[in-house]
């Protein structure tokens, strides 16, 4: 009983996050069709974006998968997010076979960090940020929403692919409750990354995530009103 209340105190809180999941679905989408010109269905950004992104799937179906690339960052993420929470980082080993990394306190933001946080796509934004400190604009804007694209995808084929086979992260917090924030903070995380390599205003991202999400609830408190009726 003791274990059995906090599943279940973690599988409700995942169900009542999925409006939520709706939500930064939307803003996303918008925040990209709004960034370019209005005028046409995809801006150039969000063509460079998805051209990143279905090249590395290409690349997924086709070529070898560069396992041990996936297992250093997988690791890297680990112990970087357990040095932000002030945790001793040890034993750090990564092959082609798998990786291992120890630190001396855990969490839920360490454990499911490798899941939402693409370590090889933020390296991208936090080069351009650093460029743009001394050349203004930064070259190839374009570019760089291309890479952001490419290692997206590197990130997500990865991610689903162990996300598929049972892994001790997922379910130390519960399954449903797990893939709910790792969904939520992929998204959140898309949505800052293009707000950082784009025009995209930050305060009007968050506007539309709040309005986004004030309306996916509504909706679904209205339509189990309905059912109740």
């Amino acid at each position: 009983m003791k274990h059995l209340i906090p599943r279940l105190l973690r599988l409700v809180t995942g169900l009542l996050l999925l409006p939520a999941c709706a939500a930064v679905t939307m803003t996303l989408l918008e925040t990209l069709r709004c960034v370019g010109d209005n005028s046409v269905l995809m801006s150039p950004q969000t063509l460079w974006l998805c051209g990143g992104f279905f090249l590395w799937l290409a690349v997924w179906f086709l070529l070898p998968q560069p396992i041990q690339a996936y297992v250093m960052a997988h690791e890297l993420t680990h112990a970087l997010w357990g040095l932000l929470f002030g945790a001793r980082v040890r034993d750090f080993n990564v092959s082609a076979r798998g990786g291992s990394v120890r630190v001396s306190r855990s969490n839920l933001l360490i454990t499911l960090a490798p899941y939402f946080f693409p370590f090889y796509t933020v390296a991208v934004i936090l080069l351009r940020v650093l460029l743009g400190l001394f050349i203004m604009p930064v070259p190839y804007p374009l570019l760089w929403l291309f890479l952001v694209g490419l290692t997206w995808g590197f990130h997500v084929c990865f991610t689903v692919q162990s996300l598929m086979i049972r892994q001790p992260d997922i379910q130390e917090h519960g399954r449903i409750f797990s893939w709910v924030l790792i969904y939520l903070f992929n998204l959140v995380g898309v949505g800052l990354w293009v707000v950082c390599t784009t025009k995209a205003v930050a305060g009007d991202f968050v506007i539309a995530l709040a309005a986004n999400t004030a309306a996916s609830y509504a909706f679904i408190l209205t339509f189990i009103a309905r059912l109740l009726k």
